[in-house]
């Protein structure tokens, strides 16, 4: 069996869920405590994408920021693909993480993204609109609806960028 490694980053706002994301993925955990991550955090799991081939993601979940500036350099290099994760309850979570990956493109150029909508247990509390999702509903990138809490398309989300890094 061949095994890929790819390193993928989580990218976003703080208190966006990302570290709460990546322990429900490596781990299948989920905790109320509101834990900040300081510069980054990093976490492996190993994928079977098929009986031929396996990919080790190595994951870095960065310290929030809503700006790109504000993140290192180093953190980003040598990434294969990135998750931006937004929270649905905070609008201002959309602006920064659409203005991170604008930065990045222009960066790293053309680089896989999957788009986390996350805190989806908590629609009746969102303050992002129909209309707001659509401009986040791109050929370019598969968006999630995910809930870190209660586990939906957590794995998929994450599945789904592993799946990308084979082509």
């Amino acid at each position: 069996m061949k095994i890929l490694q790819k390193k993928i980053c989580l990218l976003g706002d703080f208190g966006v869920g990302k570290t709460s994301l990546v322990a429900r993925f490596v781990n299948n955990e989920y905790s109320e405590k509101y834990l900040t991550t300081v510069g980054v955090k990093m976490d492996t799991k190993l994928i079977a994408v098929n009986d031929e081939l396996s990919i080790k993601l190595i994951i870095w979940d960065i310290a929030g920021e809503n700006s790109l500036k504000k993140i290192s350099q180093t953190y980003l290099r040598g990434a294969a693909g990135f998750l931006l994760v937004i929270d649905g309850t905070r609008m201002n979570t959309l602006d920064g993480a659409l203005d991170m990956k604008r930065g990045i493109r222009e960066l790293l150029g053309d680089i896989p993204f999957v788009v986390l909508l996350n805190k989806y247990d908590l629609t009746t509390q969102w303050e992002l609109t129909a209309a707001h999702i659509e401009r986040l509903n791109t050929p370019q990138e598969q968006l999630f609806f995910t809930s870190a809490k209660s586990g939906e398309q957590v794995e998929a989300a994450f599945n789904a960028l592993s799946y990308v890094l084979t082509l």
